[in-house]
């Protein structure tokens, strides 16, 4: 293929989207069981790092608000966003804390922790893992290139296979669109009941899986 400058970053994308479609099963599951925890009342934490965090709280503000249809709103936070605490929490503690010690106030058992990084390298990254193992929450990750040290750390991780931050970032969004449409392909078939509605206007039903 002849690549001029000009469309050399599409060039790239359209190459590692092509490789990212083989993980289109993992989103669909991660999607799915998201959907199980959340609707029987765990939440979701998430966190990144810069291009990183606008991507995770994109995940977040597509389950507290809603990805294409109406449906009943679900606990995601996003770890980053709440600015007085990360800082509080880097000025007393260091930054590699600032994430781990907001799981350890929010998370709990059965609870789902997702982590976008990049390089999957990060420092209060990892340090949020091995806090949400420890309180026994599920934890998932969304890297760069494999192997890295956060995919080692998680219960699961997706790893895009591309050379460039910017390519890994785009193809995160597509993974959360996919997570994002199969969870609500879940609450339509009836997973995410407890405490909620399976479909607006329809009563929840107790104990239904």
């Amino acid at each position: 293929m002849n690549r001029t400058h000009d469309g050399r970053h599409c060039d790239e994308l359209m190459d590692a989207l092509a490789a990212f479609r083989a993980s289109c099963p993992v989103t669909h599951r991660w999607g799915a069981e998201l959907a199980r925890r959340l609707g029987g009342g765990a939440r979701l934490l998430v966190a990144g790092n810069g291009g990183s965090a606008a991507q995770a709280q994109h995940l977040t503000a597509e389950l507290v608000g809603r990805y294409r249809d109406d449906r009943p709103p679900f606990s995601a936070l996003a770890l980053h966003a709440d600015t007085s605490s990360t800082t509080a929490i880097a000025n007393d503690y260091g930054v590699q804390e600032v994430f781990a010690r907001q799981t350890c106030a929010h998370g709990r058992p059965g609870d789902v922790l997702v982590l976008l990084s990049t390089s999957g390298a990060s420092a209060n990254l990892l340090a949020a893992a091995a806090e949400a193992r420890r309180i026994g929450m599920s934890v998932w990750a969304l890297t760069g290139p494999a192997p890295n040290p956060l995919e080692a750390a998680c219960d699961e991780a997706l790893c895009v296979d591309a050379p460039a931050s910017a390519t890994v970032q785009e193809l995160h969004l597509v993974a959360v669109h996919m997570i994002c449409e199969a969870f609500d392909q879940a609450c339509e078939q009836g997973v995410a009941v407890a405490g909620r509605y399976a479909n607006p206007g329809e009563p929840a039903v107790e104990g239904a899986l």
